[in-house]
């Protein structure tokens, strides 16, 4: 009888331990009714089923800060709702903490945060001049600096005097809506705020791009040929975890560009869906690395080098750096800039590793260091 219960338990765990785990990737139990495509496996989600707001994803916000744009609402957690199996973020005009309006605002941070993967929000947004809805992503621990120099990514943002057209954009330190060279596209595209149109984000090492339904909005890629006049992460630091941020921001500088309609209150934005991918690289990734071709100094910052990324079958994760053959540091994306050495000639090694630890052989380049 013993046997055969050790039997019985052994073939339960053979059924149901493949739909907790894929390659090194765990699936959490209220994620397991989604399928595995294309290598990209469910690690977060919140299908928005119960009748309030799930603490252990979620922190609603209590303040009248809106981040230096001016917007006119007080953010509360009585506006945000589940119902009916959808989020639900209202904004009304009432006075409260010195705004003329309320609405929410919800973010992730420390309960859920990612470096690289697949986000897919299914989202309906709030019709009406003077509204702003946006999905957007903040970097977790700001390992660069404050705003802009850890980045932003906004997978979609909507202004509600501009009907029929969606904004995909990027901010960096030297990319940034500040300056006026914040990077991204805006397309105009049907059901905006009467349909429930998913928004998603595709994040790998030194590449994102944006989509609306199956449509490309935009793609931002690290290219080291055209950002040699700043560091790789003043161009580039989608590197670090990051956390996303769902809210509907009413007036500010460009929501309320063309002024807010108190005709349209309360009016809500509608969240189906947040779904969280990452990649099963020790199932998907067969081959090593190929050799980087060649290695360039930088033509404008001094102590830089550059290397076109090599060719991987799931792409590379992180570049090794060796200085005189001992390695010196890693870098995540296929350019670094040396500093605090002695000025001098210095053997450099740099090999590229994959996503299951795979090496590719080394290329050399002799560094001038000054």
């Amino acid at each position: 009888m013993k046997k055969l219960s050790l039997l019985l338990l052994m073939i339960v765990l053979l059924v149901f331990l493949p739909a907790c785990r894929r390659g090194g990737l765990e699936i959490p139990e209220d994620c397991r009714h989604l399928p595995v495509v294309d290598g990209w496996v469910p690690v977060w989600c919140d299908e928005f089923e119960g009748s309030e707001l799930n603490p252990d994803k979620w922190t609603a916000l209590n303040t009248s800060w809106s981040g230096g744009n001016n917007q006119a609402q007080y953010y509360r957690p009585e506006n945000v709702k589940v119902e009916d199996g959808l989020l639900v973020i209202t904004a009304k005009q009432e006075n409260y903490g010195g705004k003329n309006y309320t609405s929410g605002r919800i973010h992730t941070q420390y309960k859920g945060d990612w470096l690289y993967g697949k986000v897919v929000v299914r989202a309906k947004m709030p019709a009406g001049r003077g509204t702003w809805p946006a999905i957007w992503m903040l970097p977790s621990m700001n390992a660069y600096g404050i705003w802009p120099k850890s980045g932003e990514i906004d997978i979609v943002e909507y202004v509600g005097y501009d009907k029929n057209r969606l904004h995909g954009t990027f901010h960096t330190e030297k990319f940034n809506h500040m300056l006026g060279t914040q990077l991204g596209k805006s397309i105009e595209y049907p059901g905006i705020t009467t349909t429930f149109i998913d928004y998603t984000m595709i994040w790998s090492p030194g590449e994102i791009e944006l989509y609306v339904d199956d449509l490309l909005l935009t793609r931002f890629a690290y290219t080291p040929e055209f950002n040699q006049d700043v560091k790789p992460h003043q161009a580039w630091p989608f590197d670090q975890p990051f956390h996303l941020i769902i809210n509907l921001a009413i007036g500010g500088n460009w929501g309320g560009a063309m002024g807010i309609d108190n005709s349209i209150f309360p009016v809500s934005m509608f969240v189906d869906y947040v779904r969280v991918y990452q990649k099963d690289y020790m199932s998907l990734d067969m081959k090593k690395p190929e050799p980087i071709s060649e290695i360039k100094d930088g033509k404008q910052l001094k102590n830089m080098i550059y290397w076109k990324r090599p060719h991987d079958d799931q792409g590379i994760e992180y570049y090794k750096i060796y200085l005189d053959g001992k390695l010196h540091d890693e870098s995540r994306l296929n350019a670094y800039v040396f500093e605090g050495l002695e000025p001098g000639t210095y053997q450099v090694k740099v090999v590229a590793v994959d996503f299951t630890g795979k090496k590719s052989k080394p290329c050399y380049h002799t560094l001038h260091y000054r």
